[in-house]
């Protein structure tokens, strides 16, 4: 009670004092310290873990350990999530994204420290996945309920959840503007004043924070030594479609592996089979545990060597062929194990996955080109390596813009400005065409359920079709005479328009219309010779509640030019939408959507 009075002494207070405007510039700058926070108890909460393991057991006792910590760590989250949060654990990004576009911007209250207490253990213990989703994941709960406190409307949820966004992205890569383009692209924002402002202020906080806490210390320490020539163009036109179709490789394997794990009954047979596959797949290819940042430093540092040493088979490195073959290993099966963790339960995000397969892979194009020989010429490998992951991001996550931007600010610099842009591009366009949605986006994507920049299919895709379905119909059955329907239904409806329903099932039939009766309702003649059958017709189309999406009810509307359309659910007959209702309805929420 006492916080429900100062809680409403402040908003009061705010109201008197502050404009909305303000208050959201304020919120933006919390949402961004907080965001920065959370990456960095995440980011130490997992150095601590693998501290803990990689330098006390692995390196004493044995790498035969490296089998049994990923299905430790899985159990831990399990039993976590099972007996502590008592609810599921969704990937990060992904579950943010369902909460814009089916949940008004509002994430549960457990989301804020769920990915807190589980993330860390999954990639502490040798889950092959990432830090980032889980991050923006926190961030973004906490905003939600921020904004929920204090009572702001869903166009300023969805807002400060983008600041939070932003935020995680800038503390952990410590990339301000590549952190808001991610914010842009990713949840689909509009880029106006409005919005820029609170974006900016998120993100600054956000680094600061992390300057505060982490200082200097860089995810990716990159400077670029080698400078762009023109006669490398044609080596990133080459790198770029390889980008492309091991974008589509990992898009696929990723939607395949998750498919297999969802066939999967019970979640303690998931836990084991993938924490043993996991854990095989570490222990032979040691490069695959936790998220990978070594190894991607090791690539761009010109010392692939130090990735490849602890391999199983013990084969010679120095071989340049041995070399190539071992990083495309990598590349293959990264994604697999990422996937697998996910499968088995465990928490974290797939961007830091793709920067470590999206590197080797610019790695190894260069070393191939390099080893062929082209007389004195050679090709960048750390510019390489750089690029590759432009290329992966742009693919993998349909961002090519955050991939361009988070390459150029991490290295200090725009030198490599044009190949970021051809290799992202590229990359891009292939994997657009052959799968539409991100990694991401596929499962709302598939759904009709994504939020886009495309305003008119977003503000659809907010509605919903429950509100302005309309049951105040008399229904007539399929067997009744002139006589009923004019006594029991005409006369009581004040609607022009009758259901036709199966008198058993209660599936629908067909539709009456008061002019199809208004030239036989007054014969009493043919009160028993005619049935609602005789009179009834089809209605020119139809509205299944529970396949139809918004963006398909309205494309009925403008296909049929029909005013009323009939509702059905599970085959029965639920109610109707009237045109007016549904353009009434879209109005007010595209000025919702819009903040205006």
């Amino acid at each position: 009670m006492k916080f429900k009075k100062v809680l409403t002494k402040i908003l009061i207070w705010r109201a008197k004092h502050i404009s909305h405007r303000q208050f959201i510039f304020i919120l933006s700058i919390l949402a961004g310290i907080l965001s920065g926070l959370g990456a960095v108890t995440l980011k130490n909460l997992t150095h601590f873990f693998q501290h803990l393991l990689e330098g006390k057991f692995i390196q004493e006792y044995h790498q035969a350990f490296y089998f049994v910590f990923p299905i430790i760590g899985l159990s831990l989250v399990f039993l976590i999530i099972k007996y502590v949060l008592r609810k599921k654990v969704s990937h990060g990004i992904p579950s943010t994204l369902y909460a814009i576009s089916k949940r008004k911007g509002i994430l549960k209250q457990y989301q804020m420290f769920g990915s807190l207490l589980t993330a860390p253990i999954t990639v502490g213990f040798g889950g092959s996945v990432g830090l980032e989703g889980p991050t923006v994941a926190t961030g973004a709960a906490i905003s939600s309920n921020m904004a929920r406190l204090f009572h702001l409307n869903q166009t300023s949820r969805t807002l400060l959840i983008g600041c939070a966004a932003a935020g995680a992205m800038s503390a952990i890569f410590k990339a301000p503007i590549a952190a808001i383009i991610f914010a842009i692209e990713v949840f689909s924002l509009d880029l106006t004043i409005a919005s820029m402002v609170p974006l900016l202020l998120a993100s600054v906080s956000a680094i600061i924070t992390s300057y505060f806490f982490l200082g200097d210390d860089l995810i990716l320490p990159f400077s670029i030594e080698d400078k762009f020539v023109l006669k490398d163009i044609p080596f990133y036109i080459i790198l770029g479609v390889i980008a492309g179709f091991v974008s589509v490789y990992f898009t696929n394997m990723y939607e395949y592996i998750q498919t297999l794990f969802n066939k999967i009954p019970s979640s303690i047979s998931r836990l084991l089979i993938g924490g043993l596959a996991i854990g095989l797949l570490v222990y032979f290819i040691p490069p695959l545990y936790g998220e990978g940042f070594d190894v991607i430093n090791s690539l761009v540092q010109g010392n692939p060597g130090k990735a490849l040493e602890n391999n199983f088979f013990n084969l010679d490195i120095e071989n340049t062929w041995v070399m190539i073959a071992l990083l495309v290993g990598l590349v293959l099966f990264k994604v697999i194990a990422s996937s697998i963790t996910f499968g088995a339960g465990g928490v974290g995000g797939i961007f830091s996955p793709t920067l470590f397969m999206g590197s080797i892979m610019g790695y190894t194009v260069a070393k191939f080109f390099n080893q062929l020989g082209f007389g004195s010429f050679s090709i960048s490998e750390s510019n390489f390596t750089l690029v590759g992951m432009t290329g992966l991001m742009a693919g993998v996550l349909h961002a090519p813009l955050t991939a361009i931007f988070l390459i150029a600010e991490v290295t200090g610099g725009y030198e490599l400005f044009i190949p970021l842009m051809i290799t992202a591009t590229i990359s891009f366009s292939i994997t657009k065409y052959f799968t539409p949605h991100s990694v991401y986006t596929m499962e709302l994507g598939r759904k009709g359920e994504l939020i886009t920049h495309n305003k008119d299919h977003a503000v659809l895709t907010l509605m919903d079709i429950n509100t302005v379905i309309e049951q105040n119909f008399i229904s007539v059955k399929s067997t009744m005479n002139l006589g009923d329907i004019v006594h029991q239904a005409v006369v009581k409806s004040n609607r022009n328009i009758f259901p036709v329903v199966d008198p058993e099932t209660e599936s629908l039939k067909g539709i009456i219309l008061l002019d199809d009766l208004r030239p036989v309702m007054f014969d009493q003649s043919l009160y028993k010779e005619m049935t609602a059958e005789d009179l009834m017709q089809n209605p020119p189309a139809i509205i299944d509640l529970d396949k139809d999406r918004m963006t398909d009810v309205m494309k009925k509307f403008q296909d049929t030019g029909a005013w009323n359309l009939p509702v059905v659910s599970k085959n029965a007959y639920f109610g109707f939408v009237s045109k007016s209702k549904l353009l009434t309805a879209y109005r007010r929420k595209l000025i919702d959507f819009s903040g205006k």
